[in-house]
């Protein structure tokens, strides 16, 4: 079911700052910063060659990344990301066997424009999970 690492997600306090980080200290190819109201965030992408790290900031104040930088105030891992090919599939499995969804489990389209689902954190050893389809 789990297929390959898409992204990391890293939460930032600021977007500007931490892009600049990653392209002058670390050479990395960043992309412009992307408004998704929708997931209450901003995003970059951070362009690796085996997958991506995803620098989040708060976009407003009812952003989930605000509450998150709140109780971490220079940031830090948010997530990561796997690749399923089926998530209504995966999602079903998950469910069956006993894990949890934030929201109502219905996916919702993410920042690369496909399905997405997150997966409780308390059911994977404290780590939030995403999924996104294929």
């Amino acid at each position: 079911m789990i297929g390959r690492l898409n992204h990391v997600a890293i939460a930032v306090p600021d977007l500007a700052s931490a892009s600049a980080l990653y392209r002058n200290a670390l050479g990395a190819e960043v992309s412009e910063p992307r408004e998704l109201p929708e997931h209450g965030v901003t995003v970059v992408f951070i362009a690796l060659p085996n997958t991506k790290i995803e620098l989040l900031e708060p976009l407003g104040d009812a952003s989930p990344i605000a509450a998150f930088l709140a109780k971490n105030l220079s940031g830090g891992m948010h997530h990561i990301c796997y690749e399923v090919d089926d998530i209504i599939a995966a999602r079903d499995h998950l469910l069956a066997s006993g894990s949890r969804m934030l929201g109502d489990g219905a996916p919702k389209i993410g920042a690369h424009g496909k399905p997405v689902l997150f997966l409780h954190p308390k059911d994977f050893n404290g780590v939030l999970v995403e999924l996104e389809q294929k």
